[in-house]
């Protein structure tokens, strides 16, 4: 006589899984998480079924609320997940049989285990992109009021890491914003592609039975089934896309998070990161470190790994589900709560940054910042720009040996470069009129930044009822 191993699979079979082969296929010890959107699944897919009769009003009724019993076990701690079941699905249905009884196995009727877990997976996503999306919309809106309220705070600007032009820190924290604001709008984006219905396909050719996959669609809010029952049990381009996602979001914040670690250092001296986001040392009384930035870049490569790891798993399978797609979850659910855990702390710790104004504005005054300023002052005097570079260039170097910035020098100092220097020079050499001048959208004059500032804030708000702008 066969011994069953599995109720769900085990009539084809003439001798039990071996032990290790059960533990080393279960997925029940990380797909548990996705117990509640199964569950809602599965509801979804009873009250279809009575809709078009292939199950009656008193089943489905008896189906609904075993699950709901269920869920309230589950989320008491009542339930004791079995390996031996394999997975969160048969798991539960079980568990359903055990309360209900036959009916309990109706349940899968017209479905399988592979629309199914690809339903949970977009329905636990979709969820999870929802709460990401009201992350980064906090996460902008801390750094537009920041922004705002240092407009005229002015810091040198870099490029290579070296002193280039003054610029405003507000305009630099805008300039996060405009990373941060791409992210949002990549993340509602790919909203849209998980938020298709794969339930219906069955096990990859669709079903004989009656079903009505716009009603189950409808249910569970879906904006429409899939197309077709091969790609639908098979494709995880929509874990892919919000791994790549999750992976220019942590680039972007990495970014920042460098800026922050140099800028908070002694050498730079920028900025004051509160306490509550940093930590001291075991030997050195003195230090105050930036853990939180520091970590947030270091778990960039953790997201790049995954991004990575689930491209090689889709890169070689054919049409349509293999037992491959079981190692989509773990680096899926790593990605959506390593970039949930990050924009939680950069919400909570960016409005917070207490930039120093005085270390940065001194930062500013060296490195010939205004250089250009004084070649455009003397381009607009009719000198050509490559003479007006050549002039400036030898002025600088006559600073480095004197140890004078440009607006140090004096007028008789600066006419030795070029006689059509005059006084009103020093109203481009000084920081707030280099600033000022950059007078045009985009640009870092202390009106332009809060104008700036103000049109981020009113598209901030269609994102958070639910898309970014």
């Amino acid at each position: 006589m066969t011994q069953q191993t599995n109720q769900s699979w085990g009539g084809r079979f003439s001798e039990p899984t071996d032990a290790f082969v059960a533990a080393f296929t279960a997925s029940i010890g990380f797909d548990q998480r996705l117990y509640h959107h199964d569950i809602r699944g599965s509801i979804a897919h009873a009250t279809m079924l009575a809709r078009v009769g292939v199950l009656t009003d008193d089943e489905r009724d008896a189906i609904v609320e075993g699950l709901n019993d269920i869920e309230r076990d589950i989320e008491a701690g009542n339930i004791e997940w079995s390996v031996e079941l394999e997975d969160i699905h048969m798991n539960i249905e079980a568990r359903l049989t055990d309360k209900i009884g036959i009916t309990g196995k109706k349940l899968h009727t017209g479905r399988s285990r592979n629309d199914q877990i690809a339903t949970d997976i977009r329905l636990y996503l979709r969820d999870e992109i929802d709460a990401i999306g009201s992350e980064l919309g906090r996460l902008r809106e801390g750094m537009i009021e920041l922004a705002d309220r240092h407009a005229d705070t002015i810091m040198p600007g870099f490029t290579h890491l070296q002193t280039a032009q003054p610029v405003t820190f507000g305009h630099h924290v805008l300039a996060w914003q405009e990373m941060i604001t791409r992210d949002h709008e990549r993340l509602m984006d790919c909203r849209r592609r998980v938020n298709i219905l794969p339930l219906g396909a069955a096990a990859l050719a669709g079903t004989t039975y009656p079903i009505d996959r716009h009603v189950t669609a409808e249910l569970l809010g879906f904006d429409r089934p899939a197309e077709n029952s091969l790609d639908a049990v098979s494709d995880r381009d929509f874990a892919i896309e919000f791994t790549s996602f999750a992976s220019i979001l942590l680039m972007h914040m990495s970014r920042i998070s460098e800026e922050l670690v140099l800028w908070s250092s002694a050498q730079f001296d920028f900025i004051d990161l509160p306490d509550r986001f940093c930590t001291g040392s075991s030997i050195m009384p003195q230090k105050k470190n930036p853990d939180v930035p520091e970590l947030v870049r270091g778990k960039t490569g953790r997201v790049y790994g995954h991004l990575m790891s689930l491209l090689t798993l889709m890169k070689s399978q054919p049409l349509a589900y293999n037992k491959d797609n079981q190692e989509d979850k773990e680096p899926l659910f790593d990605s959506v709560d390593t970039v949930k855990g990050c924009l939680r702390a950069f919400a909570d710790m960016i409005p917070a940054i207490e930039p120093k104004k005085t270390s940065m504005y001194e930062a500013a005054r060296k490195g010939f910042s205004t250089a250009t300023d004084l070649a455009d002052y003397l381009v607009r005097a009719g000198v050509a720009f490559r003479d007006a570079h050549e002039i400036v260039g030898t002025s600088v170097a006559y600073g480095i040996k004197q140890g004078k910035d440009l607006s140090d020098m004096t007028l008789e100092e600066l006419r030795q470069f070029s006689s059509d220097i005059h006084e009103d020079v020093f109203d481009v050499l000084t920081l707030e009129g280099s600033v000022a001048a950059r007078n045009h959208i985009g640009g870092t004059a202390p009106h332009q930044v809060r104008a700036s500032a103000q049109r981020a804030r009113d598209a901030l708000k269609p994102a958070h009822a639910g898309g970014a702008q």
